[in-house]
């Protein structure tokens, strides 16, 4: 009987029967060595999918603004070697009836076009939120103007702002009124150009404030409505309030923009739109920088002037910080 079961146990497995043999215990660094690999994945793994963003980044947007910053310390020209300055740029800056000028210009029409956008903005998205027939028709159509190219929007408004032969100038005609000269004269041509603007961004911001207008909820207007108010009332009392968040934001990312102006007064003024018009009516920061950078070779003063742009974004986004924060701390008390 011992020799029968010895005999079975020690043979060869029969064909097709499964083999019963006892088999080696693995060892346990395999597994350690497994745990350690999962581990360094766990932990490895979103360091390794962000990288190619980090690394874009410095090549592309940290290297340029550190390098920028250098440059504005020192005295540079096209082909010539950089000589140390360290803040004479910026003193220079302080001192130039130019950068003044550009800057306030740059303010002046920040104003002009942001203020009546975004005030067109908010009626044209309380409108496409009411029940309108065609309203995904006027949806999209709105988004059009940000859809065109900005060179191709600003040479048909600078022919309608011709002086000579625009429909502008005809249509004061027909109505009894003089000429505008839209391109020489100071206002007129900041008004012009702040026409272009907001014909191209309202569209956009009217989505945008559309799409925060339909996530308020409807039981607020239901509980204004059963108060006996008014459409125009639930507009100031429930969506005004309701958005404030959305209206900061495009009021920043407005902001922004117009402080980077550049090509609607570039290509506006033609020949002379570099400089801002022939007397520097609309020469904005970007013009103005621009110009120092590659009309005039002065690297050095353009890197400072763009360094100042950066602080006056900085000093706006900290004001909006510091507006939020006390209100919030109003809500609080």
């Amino acid at each position: 009987m011992a020799t029968s079961v010895s005999a079975r146990d020690d043979g060869p497995p029969s064909p097709g029967a499964p083999d019963s043999r006892p088999r080696p215990v693995r060892s346990g660094g395999a597994d350690r060595r497994r745990g350690r690999l999962h581990r360094w994945d766990v932990k490895a793994a979103p360091y390794v999918f962000i990288t190619p963003f980090f690394l874009t980044f410095a090549a592309f947007g940290l290297f340029p603004l550190v390098y920028t910053g250098w440059l504005s310390l020192n005295r540079v020209e096209l082909g010539g070697d950089p000589q140390w300055k360290g803040l004479e740029n910026y003193t220079d800056l302080a001192t130039s009836e130019f950068f003044w000028n550009a800057l306030l210009n740059t303010f002046t029409i920040g104003v002009i076009s942001t203020v009546p956008q975004l005030m067109m903005a908010l009626g044209l998205a309380q409108l496409l939120n009411t029940r309108l027939r065609g309203r995904g028709f006027f949806r999209v159509a709105i988004l059009a103007p940000y859809a065109t190219s900005i060179a191709a929007a600003t040479l048909v408004f600078a022919q309608l702002f011709n002086t000579d032969y625009g429909l502008i100038n005809s249509g004061l005609g027909w109505a009894g009124l003089g000429p505008v000269d839209w391109e020489t004269s100071k206002w007129p041509a900041q008004i012009a150009i702040s026409v272009i603007v907001i014909w191209r961004w309202t569209g956009y911001n009217a989505l945008i404030y559309l799409a925060a207008m339909q996530a308020v909820p409807h039981d607020l207007y239901e509980a204004a409505a059963l108060d006996g108010a008014s459409r125009w009332r639930q507009f100031i009392s429930v969506t005004i309030p309701s958005i404030r968040p959305t209206i900061l934001f495009t009021i920043v990312v407005s902001t922004i923009g117009s402080t980077q102006l550049f090509g609607e007064p570039m290509l506006y003024g033609g020949s002379v739109g570099i400089s801002g018009g022939s007397g520097n009516q609309y020469q904005t920061l970007s013009l103005l920088m621009y110009e120092k950078g590659w009309v005039t070779g002065a690297l050095g003063q353009a890197s400072a002037i763009a360094w100042v742009m950066l602080l006056l974004l900085l000093l706006l986004g900290a004001g909006r910080v510091l507006v939020a924060r006390v209100r919030r701390t109003k809500l609080e008390d």
